[in-house]
């Protein structure tokens, strides 16, 4: 059939020009605080569905946790509330395909009908041809995953236990998300508005299955993914709250948002991973140089895309250095190629030969997602640079640079490590930094004793 859902809120929940809404997506997961390197991602989230003026920047937290998920995750399953069509149970589509002005997403028809046999998943193309609840997370999903399948619901009249009896069946392993749509309370005073979602974000914590609509207009979807996440022992995370009267709105009527993750296991602490990055860095450059073989781990985040960069020194001195600063293959792969490319590739430095490899000391770097600086002048950017912590993007005319903040340790002073950069950037000195893109990341740093 080929059936496609075309886009139905483009243009007024979210920008409708495909140029303009990969942009206005990428300034709102940009302006996500956190700069910590991640491993592993969240098995769930929860997030708000009103126009991105009100609440994208809330609904940004939840899927900036998602940096890490690219090319793992290939199946997503969105729950979120009718608000147009009455329907009985959970509505699945009968088109094959999403599009938003990004591009299409395909529906996995398979996973649907792997769910023929309970009575409460039904059939509505017109559940879903105006619904905005589930349609305003899809540009957001196709900026964080690229490719993947599917499995939308619009949810109406069901039980917890119908609910939670489709989000079991479709649980799956690290390859499946499960995103839960809903926003909190509606038109009230925006005190009265603090205080009700207050008691209801602490009530979605404590992973409460009895949650009023009311309290949260997909509280039908979402009682039914918390009984689950309950059953699973899976704690559920706050990450953003506010509403219209913070962002967008007046506050005489207010309509409150939230965001949460929910981790089923698979998160990773950094500090626990730098023996087996080392390990990797190690052994990619030892089975080229010495025909050995590459040590081999079995370990789920190794497989989500990751950016690094992998350092060699000898005698206390550079011996080459190269690495990404987008995660764009799996950190694996990333770790092992870039390690390759200090050992072998960097041009600075001829190719590492054998007899030097016993001085050589590894260290491997893993890079948080770059954030945009947003600043007026030079005084404002220099203001808001930590030394010591801060890595540094610069770009300009086509032409871009990069500090790692190991960098610092000889380039302490400001100014001269913005100067320094300008130069690696291959800029003129005198290019005006008001005019230039700065980004800024931080590194969790490994190295060996």
């Amino acid at each position: 059939m080929n059936a496609v859902r075309s886009a139905a809120v483009a243009g007024l929940f979210y920008p409708g020009d495909p140029k303009a809404l990969a942009a206005e997506v990428d300034e709102l997961l940009g302006g996500v605080p956190r700069l910590a390197p991640r491993l592993g991602f969240p098995k769930a989230l929860i997030v708000p569905h009103a126009g991105y003026i009100y609440s994208g920047a809330v609904a940004a937290h939840a899927y900036d946790e998602l940096a890490a998920a690219r090319g793992v995750v290939r199946r997503v399953v969105l729950l979120g509330p009718v608000h147009r069509v009455p329907v009985r149970g959970l509505a699945a589509p009968a088109a094959d395909w999403f599009a938003t002005p990004l591009g299409r997403i395909r529906i996995d028809r398979a996973a649907i009908a792997a769910l023929s046999d309970l009575p409460q998943v039904v059939s509505s193309d017109r559940a879903h041809a105006l619904e905005h609840s589930l349609e305003v997370q899809l540009p957001f999903l196709q900026k964080q995953l690229g490719e993947f399948d599917l499995v939308p619901f619009a949810v109406g009249d069901a039980t917890v236990a119908e609910v939670a009896a489709v989000v079991e069946r479709l649980w799956g392993g690290p390859e499946t998300l499960i995103v839960i749509s809903t926003d909190l309370s509606h038109y009230h005073a925006y005190d009265a508005a603090r205080s009700i979602d207050a008691a209801t974000l602490a009530r979605i914590a404590a992973r409460a299955t009895d949650l009023g609509h009311e309290e949260a207009c997909g509280a039908t979807p979402l009682n039914g993914f918390l009984a689950v996440a309950g059953r699973r022992g899976i704690d559920v995370k706050l990450l953003a709250a506010c509403n219209s009267g913070d962002t967008a709105g007046g506050k005489g009527k207010v309509v409150g948002y939230s965001a949460f993750a929910a981790h089923d296991g698979g998160a990773v602490a950094p500090e626990q991973a730098g023996g087996t990055l080392l390990s990797i860095a190690r052994g990619a450059i030892e089975s080229k140089l010495l025909g050995r073989p590459e040590p081999r781990f079995d370990l789920p985040w190794l497989a989500q895309a990751g950016a690094s960069f992998v350092t060699l020194t000898r005698e206390g001195r550079l011996r080459g250095c190269i690495g990404s600063l987008a995660p764009m293959r799996p950190l694996a792969v990333d770790v092992a190629q870039n390690a390759l490319g200090a050992a072998f590739r960097d041009p600075r430095f001829k190719a590492l030969e054998a007899q030097e490899w016993g001085g050589c000391r590894v260290e491997v770097s893993l890079l948080s997602t770059p954030k945009p600086m947003r600043f007026a002048d030079e005084t404002d950017l220099l203001a808001q640079i930590v030394p010591g912590e801060d890595g540094l993007i610069l770009e300009h005319e086509g032409r871009r640079g990069t500090f790692l903040p190991q960098v610092w340790e000889g380039i302490p002073d400001k100014q001269a490590f913005l100067r320094e950069l300008i130069k690696k950037a291959g800029l003129p000195p005198e290019t005006r930094l008001a005019r230039c893109k700065v980004s800024r990341y931080r590194v969790a740093k490994f190295h060996e004793r």
